[in-house]
């Protein structure tokens, strides 16, 4: 299979208006698909990508467009499936951020924060609750240091340990579609294999 390129919002929106068949992969977390979601997107949490790959080879016989937040699980995603049979992969540039900003319209549900959100306040309150901890037991400095160096390791690697724990929490993981509701072409909105 080719290597993923990167589409624009304008170029995702000329494919579908020029009719063509296009289906548009949100790999995010349940709960943040929940919140809000490009109507008519399928979803697979991107931890969930790998053991549901060889179902997506089965059924996705029309190019793929992988759209996370901003673009960065996108990537990921696209290193996972890019082994799986489909015709074209592709990643919507800037994510559903873009999409938002282009001004399309999204379905939305029940708000729930993104995950990047979660991971910066949980990331927050760890060092405040450390640091203040610190006036009366000063080693939990040290705490906020490791939490410091993890965010730092992140970046550079370009990677999200705190990211890939908390999306395993129950707040992002609601129910999962049975595996054959691709393949059977009964894409009830549901989270998991869904379809918006």
């Amino acid at each position: 299979m080719e290597l993923a390129f990167i589409l624009t919002v304008e170029d995702v929106k000329q494919y579908l208006q020029a009719g063509n068949e296009l289906v548009l992969l949100d790999v995010r977390t349940a709960a943040e698909f929940e919140s809000l979601h490009i109507a008519g997107s399928l979803h697979v949490a991107l931890d969930q990508l790998a053991q549901q790959s060889q179902q997506l080879s089965a059924t996705l016989k029309a190019p793929v467009v992988l759209v996370c937040r901003s673009g960065q699980r996108s990537q990921q995603a696209a290193n996972i499936l890019q082994h799986v049979d489909v015709p074209s992969l592709h990643i919507l540039d800037g994510g559903i951020q873009a999409w938002l900003a282009a001004g399309e319209t999204v379905k939305r549900g029940r708000q729930r924060w993104a995950l990047e959100r979660q991971v910066r306040g949980v990331a927050g309150g760890i060092v405040l609750t450390s640091m203040l901890g610190s006036l009366v037991w000063p080693r939990l400095r040290w705490v906020a240091a490791g939490i410091g160096a993890g965010l730092t390791f992140s970046a550079l690697t370009d990677t999200c340990a705190m990211g890939t724990l908390l999306s395993k929490l129950p707040y992002n993981r609601l129910p999962t579609a049975a595996p054959q509701a691709v393949a059977d072409g009964d894409l009830r909105e549901h989270n998991g294999l869904v379809n918006g």
